[in-house]
């Protein structure tokens, strides 16, 4: 029991499947998307439970490509390890010999673009459907 100096409130029937519009004080129905009153509307609740961090996919992408497979994007990160890496590395060797060492900018200009673009993207790591609460 917690100790109060309000007065006790008595809930009648009419009120007991209403809620106070959050603004106004105006009576709503439960399930109500906005108050007719004043300017208040419903909007879904954003919690941290299935976001990823952008600040976490761009170290991941050190490595390119596990920041997009952090993020969901599980077949451009796949792409970036295995072909576009390899592919980069191999044209800033061929372009390193050629152009007395200016070519090796390619793979930090390539990384880049991968940290950048994972930075960018928006996440596809969905929430469950229904919150299962803490297993014991």
């Amino acid at each position: 029991m917690e100790y109060t100096d309000a007065p006790a409130t008595q809930v009648t029937d009419d009120q007991a499947d209403k809620m106070p519009c959050p603004y106004c004080g105006h009576l709503l129905p439960k399930d109500a998307q906005a108050c007719d009153q004043c300017d208040w509307t419903r909007k879904e609740t954003e919690t941290a439970e299935g976001k990823a961090s952008d600040a976490v996919a761009v170290m991941l992408s050190i490595i390119p490509g596990l920041g997009h497979i952090y993020k969901g994007h599980k077949l451009m990160g796949a792409l970036l390890m295995l072909v576009g890496t390899p592919l980069a590395v191999g044209i800033a060797a061929l372009t390193f010999t050629f152009t007395a060492g200016f070519g090796g900018l390619i793979l930090p200009l390539y990384w880049f673009a991968v940290m950048f673009h994972v930075w960018g993207i928006e996440d596809r790591v969905v929430t469950p459907e229904r919150d299962e609460g803490e297993q014991y």
